[in-house]
């Protein structure tokens, strides 16, 4: 019976714990190390960046059709010779309209020196062109500096390409004929400065490039950049 309780006092009793050497009894134990997640892969469809996706290359593509150019401004032979020769003709019009230009302008007229005065008011010389009794002699004086001025709308553009605009042919037709009316009250007998023929010329400049000079300049040169082409989105551009 002694054998047996001892037996069984041993068996109850719980095991002792195994005591840590010496060494390691003051440090910690290491926590144990976690496990890395794994890295999501990408999906079969999206490939790196940059590269269009499957969705995006089963779409089609529109193409865009890029305009061709005008006729005149193709670079094989017909339509170069095309646009040489009315260039040549463009010079020869234009040298031709300086030479009437100044026939009418620069030649002296002595009969006139009683009647003629130097005109800075704009609008007094047209108010006496329309006082005028005869109908005839208003549509001569009005009309006839008008026209004088539609040749530089119309060769201008043709002639020099950064010419081309409402604006500039306005501009550079007011210089031109400032310069000859200036050059008439100087120098030439009979002739006078008159601000109103300036007006007139530069109106007739602008109808020639509203009328033909627009197109006949497109015709021939390439479509000019303006500033405001900057801020243009690609598609646009295209």
């Amino acid at each position: 019976m002694v054998i047996r309780g001892e037996l069984f006092d041993r068996v109850r009793r719980p095991k002792p714990e195994p005591v840590p050497p010496a060494e390691t009894a003051g440090k910690p134990k290491p926590k144990p190390a976690a496990k890395a997640r794994p890295k999501a892969q990408p999906k079969a469809e999206d490939g790196p960046k940059g590269t269009p996706t499957s969705r995006e290359r089963s779409r089609p593509r529109q193409r865009v059709r890029k305009t061709p150019p005008p006729v005149l401004q193709r670079r094989t032979l017909g339509p170069t010779l095309a646009r040489a020769a009315v260039m040549a003709v463009a010079i020869v019009c234009m040298v031709a309209f300086a030479v009437a230009l100044a026939k009418v302008t620069l030649v002296p007229s002595p009969s006139s020196d009683a009647l003629i005065h130097t005109n800075l008011r704009p609008g007094a010389s047209i108010r006496a062109y329309l006082d005028q009794p005869a109908l005839r002699d208003s549509v001569k004086q009005i009309g006839g500096n008008v026209l004088l001025g539609v040749p530089f709308g119309i060769l201008l553009p043709m002639l020099f390409p950064r010419a081309r605009g409402l604006l500039r042919v306005g501009v550079l037709t007011a210089l031109v004929m400032v310069l000859i009316e200036a050059t008439q009250g100087i120098l030439v007998e009979g002739r006078a400065f008159d601000i109103d023929d300036v007006i007139l010329n530069t109106l007739g400049a602008l109808l020639g490039y509203l009328l033909l000079g627009r197109r006949l300049g497109s015709a021939l040169h390439p479509h000019r950049t303006h500033w405001w082409h900057r801020f243009r989105s690609p598609t646009e551009k295209a």
